[in-house]
């Protein structure tokens, strides 16, 4: 998930070839689970069930994966990408620090609200895979683990640049700021809450705020104090 250095210039690409056919089956599969995967889990996702979405053979759906479990990783991978581009990317434009971390945050608060009519594949399969092991659960945690590292990265160029205090526990705000957008998926699928989204921005603006740098004390202001204490 992490953002590449530029690279130095190279020779000119080659026009992008087209696509084969059976890449573009594939890859339609894969958009027809991943639209399954948001309503029924990624548990509930079958090679039949597939296979009449498509109006294909099982056969024909089958050899294009090598196993149940290969759709399945096929679909959280396909999911993180768009992830990718629709929160993480857009964001990188903002600049360094707190501008950076809140457009983060706002893409994806963004991104969850509107999946709270769908339904989010990470989450409903952290709630499938929790107590599970093997190679589903292996990429689901990994992936989450990378989005962690770039919300973590976010914030510690907010403590760089002085944007937040310096000794701001990088891992108890993103602690919190996850717990938040959590709580959005929660309340506006399973509850129906119109506010969720805008007590999110008010949770998110208390935790910055607790944060913030504080402005330094006059001697004024000392002197002030230490004559209310006498």
């Amino acid at each position: 998930m992490s953002s590449a250095p530029a690279a130095e210039p190279g020779p000119t690409p080659k026009p992008n070839r087209k696509p084969r056919k059976g890449e573009l089956t594939r890859a339609a599969i894969v958009d027809a689970a991943l639209e399954l995967a948001a309503r029924e889990g990624l548990e509930g996702l079958t090679i039949g069930a597939l296979a009449a979405r498509m109006r294909m053979s099982k056969s024909g759906v089958f050899a294009h994966f090598g196993s149940r479990e290969d759709l399945q990783i096929a679909v959280l991978k396909t999911y993180e990408r768009r992830f990718v581009d629709d929160v993480l990317l857009p964001a990188l434009g903002a600049p360094r620090g707190l501008p950076r971390l809140r457009a983060i945050f706002e893409r994806w608060l963004a991104h969850t609200a509107a999946e709270a009519r769908s339904g989010c594949v990470w989450i409903s399969a952290a709630a499938e895979y929790d107590d599970r092991s093997g190679h589903v659960r292996d990429e689901l945690v990994a992936m989450i683990r990378s989005w962690q590292r770039e919300c973590t990265r976010a914030i510690g160029q907010a403590i760089d640049a002085g944007h937040l205090v310096r000794d701001a526990d990088a891992q108890d705000l993103l602690f919190a700021i996850y717990g938040i957008v959590l709580v959005v998926h929660h309340d506006a699928r399973l509850l129906d809450s119109a506010d969720a989204v805008i007590r999110a921005r008010r949770a998110f603006d208390r935790e910055i705020a607790a944060y913030a740098p504080r402005p330094p004390v006059s001697a004024t202001e000392k002197y002030e104090r230490s004559i209310a204490l006498e």
